[in-house]
């Protein structure tokens, strides 16, 4: 499911609001999500799961091409890891 797909999904659910305030809504809470994992801070999202940030230290690579050594730069990369609930109705529990 993509943005927008969501967005017409809830405003179908939801005829007493305008599309326009529900992508406005969506827009928010991913915005929200994005600012607080940049600060560094975890999202949990009770029943679905939680966004962290994890740091990735700075190493040797490889070039597949050449072989060639390369150096990689520390970086930090998003991570989610899925809530008991949500992982029960994957499983068909």
């Amino acid at each position: 499911m993509i943005r927008s797909e969501l967005i017409q999904k809830i405003a179908d659910e939801n005829p007493h609001l305008y599309q326009r305030d529900v992508e406005r809504i969506v827009n928010t809470i991913f915005d929200e999500i994005t600012n607080a994992m940049s600060r560094g801070d975890r999202v949990e999202l009770r029943g679905f799961g939680a966004f962290s940030v994890k740091k990735r230290d700075a190493r040797v690579g490889r070039n597949p091409r050449t072989g060639e050594s390369v150096q990689v730069e520390e970086k930090h990369v998003p991570f989610f890891k899925t809530g008991k609930l949500l992982r029960d109705r994957l499983n068909g529990k």
